[in-house]
């Protein structure tokens, strides 16, 4: 979870206006917020957010009100399972391939994240970082 005082929060901020400025649609899926619910509600000694329960279930409700949520459907499923076979995906990094079988599903193109290199072999997606997008 980036801390509001984070740079990186500030950049992600500008980021999210720069791209609403240029008229593209942003969007969140439920697999997002189950992440950050997990960094949201970890103790800060072990790189979380140290959020109770009730502060990260306002923390989610204040992201919706942001960010229109495109539900889970089967067709998530059978995508994700296609791409990892496709891409002979391993371990950790079948959450990001979750991410991207819901982009397509959906028909998302881009993806906002600072972990690019993570969707590089996705060549379907372009994965851009904030920093990149404020240009810095």
């Amino acid at each position: 979870m980036i801390a509001q005082g984070d740079a990186l929060h500030g950049k992600t901020t500008k980021a999210i206006s720069l791209l609403e400025a240029t008229d593209h649609q942003l969007f969140i899926v439920p697999q997002v917020l189950y992440e950050f619910w997990v960094v949201a509600t970890r103790p800060r000694s072990a790189n979380g957010g140290g959020c109770s329960a009730a502060e990260a279930k306002i923390a989610v409700r204040q992201i919706l009100d942001v960010f229109p949520l495109l539900h889970d459907t089967p067709e998530v499923f059978t995508n994700r399972l296609q791409l990892v076979g496709q891409h002979q995906v391993l371990g950790k990094v079948a959450h990001d391939t979750r991410l991207v079988a819901a982009m397509m599903t959906h028909g998302v193109k881009t993806l906002l994240t600072f972990n690019t290199a993570d969707f590089a072999r996705f060549d379907h997606i372009t994965a851009l970082s904030p920093v990149k997008v404020v240009g810095g």
